[in-house]
């Protein structure tokens, strides 16, 4: 993992298009007097975030990459969680508004059928030519929990690099534990939906 900081900027900068270089300059790195009337504001960065999002139709990308109609797929209602990722080369930092952002965006979806779990999930990068998707489809026997996770991120701070909260997913299996990223979404739809997917796990392990 490398945090990029207006000291490594420069050399990252080489081969981005000027979104990308709007986006890193203007609204990650911007700090101080200058940056206040010329950078980007959470609400715009947000905005573009989601454009890209839209434009991806990432529900029914992930059906294609699952392999799987979605009458095939409907023990209970598909679950989808969004948030900003800290893997890899990234920036982030803490806006006026008080939240955490990063420079990747994460989208995941599960879906269920009788006997399984599918996970899909797919990251934009903000600032590179880069994304990232990943399958997994899980037994429900083999599952042991769903559950949240609090892991600690690197995060601008009045131009400083300071430690951060962040939330994510976990799906545990015996062995090893596969996380996404949920700091984007509503934190109560997030609980209601792990709430009936424990639900949907007890009733499959009876």
């Amino acid at each position: 993992m490398a945090f990029i900081t207006l000291q490594n900027a420069q050399t990252f900068l080489k081969g981005k298009t000027a979104e990308q270089r709007k986006v890193l300059m203007k609204y990650f790195l911007a700090s101080g007097c200058i940056g206040a009337l010329t950078g980007m504001s959470d609400a715009k960065y947000d905005e573009l975030v989601q454009e890209k999002v839209n434009a991806l139709n990432l529900r029914q990308k992930a059906l294609s990459k699952i392999g799987l109609d979605e009458s095939e797929v409907n023990e209970i209602a598909p679950v989808t969680f969004s948030g900003w990722d800290d893997s890899g080369d990234y920036c982030a930092k803490v806006g006026k508004d008080g939240k955490y952002r990063s420079s990747k965006y994460q989208v995941s979806w599960l879906f269920f059928s009788a006997t399984q779990v599918y996970f899909y999930s797919y990251t934009i990068d903000m600032i590179a030519n880069t994304k990232k998707e990943a399958t997994e489809e899980y037994f429900y026997k083999d599952i042991t929990n769903f559950s949240t996770v609090t892991t600690s991120a690197e995060v601008m701070v009045k131009g400083k690099t300071e430690s951060y909260d962040v939330s994510k997913f976990a799906i545990t299996v015996p062995g090893d534990k596969l996380y996404c990223a949920i700091g984007g979404s509503n934190m109560e739809e997030v609980e209601r939906s792990i709430q009936g997917m424990k639900q949907k796990l007890r009733e499959k392990k009876m």
